[in-house]
């Protein structure tokens, strides 16, 4: 589990670097939330919670480090989705956030729960 995470982590990282390289390119910077939830929600959290994993496998083992890892990886782009749309004024697609937004943090509070748990 921790390894997945960490090379999630990664394709998370480029895609916010390169979205940063555009964005500065361009001078077009409606994208600089999109970019910074990628960056600390996709690489920077994703890859701590990987490393986390991997120091301590009970903790990867669990099932609640599986429905971490779906819930994460599934709710993330759609919120990111909801976010891009709205950035460029799109307020009637603002409901797509909460869609990912909640299963998101639903998520990360179980990781928390499983590191209370599993983590010694």
């Amino acid at each position: 589990m921790g390894i997945r995470l960490i090379k999630i982590a990664g394709v998370y990282f480029v895609i916010a670097i390169l979205m940063g390289m555009y964005m500065s390119m361009s001078h077009q910077f409606q994208l600089r939330g999109v970019h910074t939830h990628l960056n600390l929600v996709g690489w920077v959290s994703m890859a701590l919670a990987g490393i986390l994993y991997h120091l301590f496998p009970a903790a990867a083992e669990s099932r609640l480090a599986k429905i971490h890892f779906w819930l994460h990886n599934l709710a993330l782009p759609v919120m990111m989705l909801g976010v891009a749309f709205l950035s460029y004024g799109r307020t009637e697609f603002a409901g797509i956030i909460p869609i990912g937004a909640i299963p998101l943090i639903i998520g990360l509070i179980l990781f928390v729960v499983n590191l209370f748990r599993n983590v010694k």
